[in-house]
């Protein structure tokens, strides 16, 4: 049985980062990743025209930060990917593919990982896999009229994948609000059932907000700034990269003839049930952006900083809308669904009672209180940015620190 110092669960971007700081230390490890390649999210699970949603100065990978000539730009698909594929092949990243970790056991001393191939021992195990571990859609889908397309936003490449016919888009956050738009611009009719997601704007006040957020501290809070430990799970605001960047209002999207609804309830056949809570989730979004305004023109005020003036455009379309309880797909002639509600997690492969009553990991920064035993890469695992490219580095050294003098 083949026995490492470290065991790394999970080869994106925080378990490649957690290696990078290994190798610094010039600590014995392994990445097991259980897809083929390398870049997996990012090759497999977006459409054609995706981008980056923050600008490219935000590619902070410890040891290959973005050095480009286009800071500002949002890169497409395909240069995530070799961005990821170089980063492996720089630093000779020691990466199993193929491996799919399925328990994580403690022993006297360590840890015995076993794999879909064989079974490995550590002293030490870093689970990598992040909280976007499975596609997740109702229970009830199963119900609906076997007519019906149906597919996750992961599944989900271009309009002419699809087919013909209207398209239901159940959530309204990032990936939600995306294809939406790219739909909508291919001629298609668009029902999107929003929930509590944001907007911000993709630029104010001279700068793209990202870089506003982050001088003003935003995303360097801490996990105990939050309101509730559910806080965590909000859905991240919409706004896009595509053509340059720019913001997402549902507003607009009403304008532009995207029919918006409420949550999704159930489901049965050709009918959707929905909550009826359309006006109030619009508030939410509009109060998002009202208050990330403030925290950009109080930073701006604070530090005296020359910038500016701007208002951005009050729409309030969406409140005319009538709110509806039932949907009737076949009426509509909608023939496919996009489920864009996100991921579900589990971390039952680790055979220790290590989460809360959300299923979130037990740990502080990443470090458990079983020794040997880390977890990198989740929002909020330590700051906000602690999921995010931009700040997943800081948690990965942190953990690759503690585990070399340990």
């Amino acid at each position: 049985m083949q026995h490492f110092n470290t065991i790394i669960i999970g080869g994106g971007q925080a378990g490649l980062a957690t290696s990078y700081y290994l190798q610094q230390h010039q600590i014995e490890h392994v990445i097991f990743e259980q897809s083929e390649q390398a870049g997996n999210a990012w090759r497999n699970q977006r459409w054609d025209s995706f981008t980056l949603l923050t600008p490219n100065w935000t590619l902070q990978m410890p040891g290959a930060e973005y050095q480009g000539d286009d800071p500002e730009g949002f890169l497409p698909r395909a240069e995530v990917v070799a961005y990821f594929e170089n980063y492996i092949k720089k630093f000779d990243l020691p990466v199993r593919y193929g491996l799919r970790v399925t328990s994580v056991e403690p022993l006297a001393n360590g840890y015995q990982v076993v794999t879909n191939d064989e079974t490995f021992t550590a002293d030490h195990v870093v689970v990598a896999t992040g909280l976007f571990q499975t596609p997740k859609a109702p229970s009830f889908a199963a119900n609906l009229s076997t007519k019906i397309t149906q597919i996750h936003s992961s599944e989900y490449r271009n309009p002419k994948m699809l087919p013909d016919g209207a398209v239901l888009v159940v959530g309204s956050a990032q990936s939600g609000c995306q294809i939406t738009e790219e739909l909508h611009e291919s001629g298609r009719k668009v029902y999107l059932c929003i929930g509590s997601a944001g907007r911000a704007p993709r630029r104010y006040r001279g700068r793209d907000v990202f870089d506003w957020l982050k001088q003003a501290g935003f995303f360097d809070r801490t996990v105990d700034k939050l309101p509730s430990p559910k806080a965590k799970f909000s859905g991240n605001p919409h706004l896009s990269g595509k053509d340059g960047g720019h913001t997402i209002n549902l507003h607009q999207l009403v304008r532009d003839g995207v029919q918006l609804l409420g949550r999704v309830t159930g489901g049965e056949n050709n009918t959707i049930m929905l909550a009826g809570d359309l006006h109030e989730n619009l508030a939410k979004a509009d109060k998002f952006e009202s208050d990330i305004i403030k925290i950009i023109d109080g930073f701006i005020t604070r530090n005296g900083i020359d910038a500016p003036s701007e208002s951005l455009p009050d729409l309030r379309d969406g409140y005319a809308i009538e709110e509806i309880r039932e949907l009737e797909l076949s009426a509509k002639g909608i023939n496919t669904i996009i489920w864009a509600h996100g991921y579900g997690y589990d971390f039952s492969l680790v055979k220790l009672p290590v989460t809360d009553n959300d299923g979130y990991p037990l740990q502080q920064r990443g470090v458990t209180n079983y020794p040997g035993l880390y977890f990198v890469g989740m929002p909020w695992l330590h700051q906000n940015k602690s999921g995010l490219l931009v700040g997943v580095g800081d948690d990965a050294a942190y953990v690759a620190s503690h585990i070399a003098v340990n």
